[in-house]
């Protein structure tokens, strides 16, 4: 069984899923993505970013230069949306089996309807 995917990874491959991002944009998206309970930092995230693009996740997309300063963009890979969708998957049968659990709960009611992801993800 593989293990859990950190949430700063899980994070950062959902901000690339929507396109290629550089390093502000990916921990803006992240940030938001989070409701602000998750701020990567820049040390974190281009530590995070090479681990990812070793590992075949994430690729470089393009470079420009903005106001004198090299921006790197990053692009999510097939393995790495493959990756992100094994997750989606895993957090969604765990979710289902704790909100039957919670349901049954003395006093709790019905569990809570699937289908659209809960507004504090951040999802769209």
């Amino acid at each position: 069984m593989a293990t859990p995917m950190r949430e700063p990874t899980f994070l950062i491959l959902t901000a690339l899923a929507d396109g290629a991002r550089h390093g502000y944009g990916i921990m803006s998206d992240v940030e938001q993505i989070s409701a602000g309970r998750t701020r990567l930092r820049a040390g974190t995230l281009y530590t995070a970013l090479d681990r990812l693009q070793d590992e075949g996740l994430i690729a470089p997309d393009r470079e420009e230069v903005v106001d004198g300063r090299l921006r790197r963009y990053y692009r999510l890979t097939d393995d790495g949306a493959a990756a992100l969708a094994a997750e989606v998957e895993a957090l969604r049968r765990r979710t289902e089996v704790a909100a039957r659990r919670l349901a049954a709960f003395p006093g709790r009611g019905a569990a809570p309807a699937f289908g659209a992801a809960p507004a504090f993800w951040g999802l769209r």
